[in-house]
Order: structure tokens, then sequence, then C-alpha cells
């Protein structure tokens, strides 16, 4: 380095001159002041030194190498923008190299320094790595490129520097030169591999939001309906779960998999149907489905897997609002069971399911007593929630007693890669500081390793996967970090790192305004009862258990975080579906009745519109005045059991006796074997008519009459007959002697200019007694 400066002449270490320039600074300010009195105070220069330094937009889009060794040459390329109203004349673009940082506290201070500050910015470089811009005229761009040997930047020794590039030019208004923009961002400087690496685990998050509903198809495969299409769109190239797997295959990272999205994606490659407004059309997206699958099953063997509850259950939101709702806590123990069996079946690796993973690492006591009541023994929190009062950065196991572990993720390597990244300049100073921190963290304490995790955001979008893989890719070298994987840094502790666990009231409020509240987990509950109702009476329950019971873990998915009327639409979508479902069970509503006699049988009718058949139903019907009409010999209620198959209806009947006349309301009741009613009552009126002997002699009499009649009617047809033949005789013999058919010799008491009588019609004779002087015949 020495040697490199000698022969550049002119070019003092960046670290030495920007030290130079501060003592220089303090030793002359007094001398100056003296002199000079029209000369500003320094605070005053200093606050000088910051207006306009906003002026010009830099914008460091690459660096690279990000982490330099030496004989690499340093080259940053960027943008710099003129947002002012004024063109930029004689204006320079330098290369600023700050000396080392001795903290983490010192990155952080330079990360969130935005403006120039002289005298606190170190000097330019200066010479040759320089880009000179003549003019830059108002709301214009220029792209810059700086090239400089790691020799040329004097970095005396491992660690981390601050990097900054600046614009320095003049206005018309202020004609002399001054820093109009600048940007900073960290290089990290270990040429040579440390003795003891920091042992870095990094989680790498295969979560998604609820896609599949409650609701499947009618066929033998029950095929699944989703909500929407969204996922096709994540699994597809370029989407965010397709990126995620294709970065993560080449990477030291702990797959953290949420089951659900297995058991979606795997739903996807059969025949599926998508919700389309009041109808549904079909998914087409299977290929692409398989395809994603196929490549993480490549990915994730040999590796380690965690898998997270079925669906990631939301647990702060369980331990602040669910945990009192009846069956809440143990929805999550089935949520965990079931993640292993999903896990295994697509992905043929065997996860480990004893891991817990609060929203943002946020814990306090009950968010780690409901973690742990579903089996977990590690609990995945973060620094910032389970702080430390130490010096330096502790390794992340921390056992809290009872069996159970603490990993406390690192809060600034956990949060390095959020935000937007879709601009390169965010990606790049997200990097940079990735780096920076972490080889902060082994220089902390060199002879001494620690193990560290990071537990970046659940769901990152596209352009944070890429940042964070850059940024995994930087520390392939493993100069100052080595990789494990999470079960690993489960197993070290730090004896002085705290075991306290935060205390509710330190919960953020901008987490717990996120939360689930109690209706939402009542809601649940009333889904799980009228789920527990409904499936003791079918023939096939595991047609409709399973789906309910997964839709409802989706209920509980800490991807509702912040869609609060998205997960209320949700719950009750799945409630309505399932409240149809049993409706498909229904007594048919029946009409009022009238009873006449003393006995008779009263039939209710039940309906069965689901595909599959009933049973352990009861059927009752309660009379409501058992004096006036009595069930089953003395009682007022009779049961009879019901099985009907599916797409079917089934009489039920009940012997009722009478015994005083009236009307009598009954209501008939589905009942499940134990006693829970099933559906809504059905009520109906039954009149009664007691039959007396007064009226068993007058409906004799009756019918009596009506014998009669019919005999009367007989006798009168058979004589019409006979006087039919007799006429159709005469007119033969009329014919045969010569005489015009259906001529009739006139008797003595027939007028001859009077036609005959026409024939009689007996189909409309009737039975009534004859009027007076009417004729009848006999």
């Amino acid at each position: 380095m020495a040697e490199a400066a000698a022969i550049q002449g002119t070019l003092p270490s960046p670290a030495r001159r920007w030290l130079r320039r501060t003592a220089s600074l303090a030793v002359a300010a007094p001398l100056l002041a003296g002199f000079l009195p029209g000369t500003p105070a320094p605070e005053a220069t200093a606050a000088e030194s910051t207006k306009g330094s906003g002026t010009v937009d830099v914008s460091l889009d690459t660096l690279s190498p990000s982490a330099p060794v030496e004989g690499d040459t340093v080259t940053i390329t960027g943008t710099v923008t003129n947002e002012g109203k004024q063109a930029v004349t004689d204006a320079t673009v330098d290369l600023r190299v700050g000396p080392r940082l001795s903290s983490r506290s010192e990155i952080d201070e330079v990360s969130g320094r935005r403006a120039y500050r002289e005298g606190r910015d170190p000097a330019p470089l200066g010479g040759p790595y320089t880009v000179r811009i003549p003019r830059l005229g108002a709301g214009l761009s220029k792209e810059f490129t700086l090239s400089v040997p790691v020799s040329k930047l004097d970095l005396d020794e491992a660690g981390v520097y601050q990097l900054g590039v600046s614009l320095t030019g003049q206005t018309a208004s202020q004609s002399y030169g001054r820093v109009l923009g600048i940007e900073r961002t960290l290089l990290p400087f270990q040429p040579e591999a440390t003795e003891k690496k920091t042992q870095l685990s990094y989680l790498w998050p295969l979560i998604s939001t609820a896609h599949v509903s409650a609701e499947t198809g009618a066929d033998q495969q029950q095929t699944p309906v989703f909500e929407n299409d969204d996922l096709a769109a994540e699994l597809s190239p370029g989407g965010r779960l397709h990126e995620m797997v294709s970065l993560g295959k080449d990477l030291p990272v702990t797959w953290v998999i949420d089951p659900d999205l297995l058991a979606s994606v795997t739903a996807m490659t059969e025949p599926y149907m998508i919700k389309n407004g009041t109808t549904e059309v079909q998914g087409r997206n299977q290929a692409v489905a398989e395809r994603w699958l196929n490549d993480l099953e490549k990915a994730v063997k040999g590796r380690k897997v965690v898998a997270l509850p079925f669906a990631d259950p939301d647990l702060a939101s369980l331990a602040h609002h669910g945990k009192d709702v009846p069956g809440s806590l143990s929805h999550l123990q089935q949520a965990t069971a079931l993640a292993s069996t999903t896990v295994e079946t697509i992905l043929h690796v065997k996860p480990s399911t004893d891991f817990a993973w609060p929203v943002d690492g946020a814990v306090d006591p009950s968010i780690m007593a409901v973690a742990t009541s579903a089996g977990a023994r590690n609990v995945i929190a973060r620094s910032d929630s389970f702080r430390d009062d130490l010096s330096y950065t502790p390794t992340s196991a921390r056992p809290i007693g009872g069996g159970t572990t603490a990993i406390v993720s690192d809060a600034d390597l956990s949060t390095a890669f959020q935000g937007e990244m879709i601009r390169a300049e965010n990606s790049t100073l997200a990097v940079q500081e990735f780096l920076a921190q972490s080889l902060a963290i082994t220089l902390e304490l060199p002879e001494d390793q620690r193990s560290i995790v990071v537990a970046p955001q659940r769901m990152p979008s596209t352009a944070q996967a890429q940042a964070m893989a850059k940024g995994l890719q930087s520390l392939a070298a493993k100069r100052w970090t080595e990789p494990v994987d999470l079960q690993a840094a489960a197993t070290q502790s730090d004896p002085d790192a705290s075991k306290r666990v935060p205390g509710g009231s330190a919960y953020p409020k901008k987490l717990r305004a996120q939360e689930l509240n109690s209706a939402a987990f009542r809601e649940m509950k009333a889904t799980r009862d009228q789920l527990d109702d409904f499936q003791v009476i079918l023939t096939f329950p595991d047609r409709v258990v399973p789906p309910f019971t997964n839709a409802i873990s989706r209920e509980m998915s800490t991807s509702w975080r912040g869609e609060a009327p998205s997960a209320a639409l949700y719950r009750k979508e799945v409630q309505d579906y399932l409240h149809s479902l049993t409706q498909e069970v229904q007594l048919i509503e029946k009409s009022d009745l009238t009873l006449s006699g003393r006995s008779a049988t009263i039939p209710v009718t039940v309906q069965n519109r689901l595909l599959q058949g009933v049973d352990h139903l009861v059927l009752k019907l309660k009379s409501s005045n058992k004096t006036r009409l009595k069930l089953d010999d003395d009682s007022g209620e009779a049961a009879r059991p019901v099985k009907i198959d599916g797409g079917h209806s089934q009489s039920v009947k009940f012997d009722a006796s009478a015994n005083a006349n009236g009307p009598v309301t009954m209501t008939a009741q589905l009942y499940t074997e134990d006693g829970t009613p099933y559906g809504e009552p059905m009520t109906f009126t039954v009149k009664v008519s007691e039959i007396t002997p007064t009226v068993m002699l007058v409906i004799a009499g009756g019918v009596l009459l009506l014998v009669l009649a019919g005999v009367r009617m007989y006798s009168a047809r058979k004589r019409a007959a006979a006087r039919n033949a007799e006429a159709e005789a005469t007119e033969e013999d009329a014919e045969a002697e010569g005489e015009e058919p259906g001529a009739a010799a006139p008797s003595e008491d027939t007028d001859p200019e009077q036609p005959s009588d026409p024939t009689p019609d007996t189909g409309s004779e009737s039975g009534d007694p004859s009027g007076p002087g009417e004729k009848v015949d006999r």
C-alpha cells in the first residue's frame, strides 16, 4: 500500500487524508476566526454544506465485486439526476473512501445518513478516479462508471469501510463548486479467511397466501375449487415462488415450507376449478404446477427442511385472541401433525416440525406458551424483540427453560432485504449492508465462533429473493462466514446472552393491530362445531371433513395480517358453503292434515340431496296436545331412525290415535344420535275429527242410498237396451214386407203428424229421486 502511494506521488491514503483534513480544520478554525471576522462559525459551515446537497440524486446501481480482495478492481456504475431547476456545470463525480468502521452501530449510522456533511464525510479520491460532467441540465440524468484498483483505496486492514460517491458542481445562483449530491454504501474488506468463521443459518421460506376454498367438485376425485388462479402466476417462470426455488437450489439455506402450499400445488397438478364470480371455470396450469413440484423436490433432496404447521397459523393471534376460544389450540396441534405427513408424502423428505415462527420473530410469554403447546421445542424470535445488553452479537440459541429454545435471529440481517428491491440501487445497497454487518459480527470477537440465524420476510418478492441470493452468493468464498442449517444453530448457546422472554407490553403495537380478533376465532369455532355435527351423519365423512379442516387452518394463517376484510370474506364463504351442505338433508314442508277416526298414520318426509348416504339420524315427532292426539300409544312424542341413500327421500311414518276433536300442532325435528338437533324444526297442524255412533249410522245410510241408486240405474239401462232391440227387430220385419226402413205403424194413441220421442240417453241419467209428475222407467 505504501509503495502504491509513493508511485502515485500526489494521492495519500483516503483515510489519512480525511484525518489530516479534520485535524487541520480543528486547528485552523480559531485562527481564521480571529483574522477573518466575516467567516462563519464551524457549525454554520456544516449547515451550509448540507444546503443543496440534495439537488442531484446519486444512484449506485452496481458495485463489483461486493467484497473485494487485494488485486481486485472495484467498479461502480450509477446515475446522477439533476432534480433542481437550474443546470449544473463543471461537475465531477468522485469516489470517497472513509475510515474503517469499528462497530455495527457505526455501520447503522453511516447507512442512515443522507446529506453531505463537511468534515464528517471523507475527501474525494480525485486524480484519474473522477468522472467529469461539463453540464447536466435540469431534470436530466447521466450514467457514470468509476473503476478503482483496491490497491489505490489504501484499505489499511480487514474491516468495513464507508464508500461514498458524490457529485460536486455549481449552478447559476451559486458559482462556486460544492457537493450537490452524495450516496453512501459500505465496502467489506476481508482478503484472508478468518480463523473463526461465523456460522450462518439462512432461512429460505416457501410460503404463500390461502388459494384453495373449502368447496370440492361432486365427482369421485373431489375436484378442488380455487379462490383464484394467482398461485399459477407465482409458480410460472419469473414468478415469486418459481424464483425462490430456482435460486434456492444453489444456495446453502434451510428450507422453511408451509405444507398448505405443497398441498395446493399438488391439487393443481390434477383437474381443478377456479371461482369466476357466481360460476366456476376450468384451471389450465397443471403443467406449471408439476414442473414446479419436480424442481422443488430436486432442490430439497438431501437438504434440511423445516415444516411449519399446516397453513402457517398466526401464533400471536392465537395467543392474544384465540387461545380462550375452545378448540383453537387443538386445531393448531392438528395442523402441526398434518405438516410432517404432507411434506414427506409430496417431497419425499422427512422435515423437522419442532420449530415455530411467530410473525417478525416478535414474542411474549403467551406466544411462547401457544407455540410450545403444539409440540414446538424451538421458537424463532428476533433480536429486536429478544434484546441483549452486550457489546457483541451473541449466538442465536437461548435455552429459556422447560426444554424450549428461543432461536434469536439477527434483526439487521433479517430485515436487510425488505422494502422495494426492483430498483438496482436499492438491491445493491442492501447487499453491501448485509455483507458489512455479517463481517462486523465476525470481527467483534474474532477469537470466538458464534452461530447467527437470518429469518427474512415470510413471502419475499421476486426482486427481494434475487437480492437475498446475491448477498448469499457473495459469501460463497467463506472468508468470514460458513453456512450451517437451522438444526445445527439450535445446539449452541451463549451463557451471557439474555434468556428472559419479553413481557406482553413490549409486543409491537403495529403487529398487534394486524392480528385476527376474538370474533374471528369464534367464527372458526362455529364452523368446527357445525362440521362436527354434520360428519356424524355421513356414510363417507372423509369426503367432507379434510377440505373443511384445511379451510379452517387457512382461516388462521399469518397471511391475513393487514387483510382483515379478505380474511372475513374467506371465513364467511367457508361457513356458508358448509351450511348449504347441511341443508341438503332436510325435512320436506308438510301441509295441514285432517284426521278422521280414532287412529291413523302420519307420514313425514326426509330428503337427502347429498351425493352420499346419511345415517345415525333420528326423526322425532311431538304432539302439542297428547290428550287430544297421542303418538305411539300413550306418548306425546315418537322417534324413528333415519337412513337415506344419496339423492333419495324417505317417508317416515308415525302411528297416531285421537281422543277428542280439534287442531293439534305437530313438531318434527331431526337429531343426531347423541341428541344434538340437526337442522330447523318443522311444524304442521293436524285437525282431529272424532267419529261417533250417530255419525256412523248417517254414513251407513248414505252408503245404502248410493247402492240403491246404482241398482236403479242398472235396471233402467237394461230396459232401454231391450226396447232398442225390439225396435231394430220391427224395422227388419218391415223391410222384409217391402215397407220403408224406419217406418212404424202408428198406434192408436199416437198422433200421425207428431214424430216419436227420441231414444233415452242413459249416460246422463241421474240416481236422484223423481220429481212430481215425472215418468220414471223401471
